[in-house]
């Protein structure tokens, strides 16, 4: 069957099966990705990421965003190494056997990366912006908004993101040259990947486990006082449904 036939059965504004299998197909195998081929990305496919990322959403359309591509090994060295600032200084946190386990991670892949990608936040983009005055956070989550865009963009395009946010900012903001009322929300190292794993690498690695759906969803209050008697359908659906894994 071809595009256009399954285009004319789906229901109003639903996407063909095999369009929306390959939506939840790239939510369930994203991965933070560390290690990366040398092969370069392709411009076109960079800039197909990008665009994507422009067309995440923005409470009152504020469109926070800005993207630095940051190609230049030098800038990148100094990334690099105050990354390794921070995750000797992060290691403090942890007692043994977690502090070697923790220093036994790999983080990040921004000299081994074809390309690195800062995305920042202005929250001065607009004087008045619709909907944000009770939230003024909500100019940071519209950019993560974008970034996750990008990242489920970049999974369709077999492109590997990894998210480096062991960074103090105000030294990101002077390597980068980035003004200070600019947040720096997101470092990106992108490219393609050695492999997509089956299971997130913290997941892999015993660090955290996927937590239980059923602890995390509530009916009607936090305190589910209605019992969620009013939802068996979705609790039962809730917690028998799987996204597609492959």
């Amino acid at each position: 069957m071809d595009l256009q036939s399954l285009q004319s059965v789906a229901p109003p504004g639903q996407f063909p099966e095999p369009e929306r299998s390959g939506v939840y197909r790239a939510i369930r195998q994203r991965r933070d990705i560390r290690e990366f081929r040398d092969d370069p990305i392709d411009e076109t496919t960079l800039a197909r990421l990008i665009q994507a990322a422009h067309h995440g959403p923005s409470v009152g359309f504020m469109q926070p965003w800005d993207f630095i591509v940051v190609r230049d090994m030098e800038r990148r060295r100094q990334v690099k190494a105050l990354f390794e600032r921070e995750r000797q200084a992060a290691a403090c946190f942890y007692d043994e056997p977690r502090r070697s386990a923790y220093l036994a991670l790999k983080l990040e892949g921004i000299l081994e990366s074809p390309v690195n990608l800062c995305v920042t936040c202005d929250p001065t983009r607009a004087e008045v912006v619709l909907g944000r005055n009770s939230m003024p956070e909500t100019d940071v989550y519209s950019t993560c908004c974008a970034v996750q865009n990008l990242w489920l963009a970049a999974r369709s395009e077999g492109i590997g993101v990894g998210w480096v946010s062991i960074l103090k900012l105000p030294q990101l903001r002077q390597i980068l040259g980035i003004p200070h009322h600019i947040v720096p929300v997101a470092y990106l190292c992108m490219g393609h990947p050695r492999d997509f794993p089956e299971e997130p690498l913290l997941q892999t690695a015993g660090w955290r486990q996927r937590l239980p759906l059923e602890q995390l969803v509530h009916f009607d209050d936090w305190d589910n006082t209605a019992g969620g008697d009013s939802w068996p359908e979705l609790q039962d659906a809730l917690y028998t449904c799987t996204i597609q894994r492959s």
